[in-house]
């Protein structure tokens, strides 16, 4: 399942960092952060709860960058 998310970065290599934070999330098969459109796309694993995952995905795009957000 795919899902895109609004999303609020500073700079284009901000949202290199947080796509990568997202990629490495359990749960999270794939992720593209659009920094020009402010979005990202998040592909959940089978089975993942997109909630809870998305939370933790959050909070790992937080570490990289504190300034960011997701708005779930």
């Amino acid at each position: 399942m795919k899902k895109t998310y609004k999303i609020d970065v500073d700079c284009a290599n901000c949202a290199n960092k947080m796509e990568d934070a997202a990629k490495k999330t359990a749960g999270v098969k794939d992720a593209t952060v659009n920094f020009m459109a402010l979005k990202m796309i998040v592909e959940f694993e089978e089975g993942a709860e997109p909630k809870k995952v998305m939370q933790d995905v959050l909070k790992n795009c937080k570490k990289v960058e504190d300034d960011c957000e997701i708005f779930l």
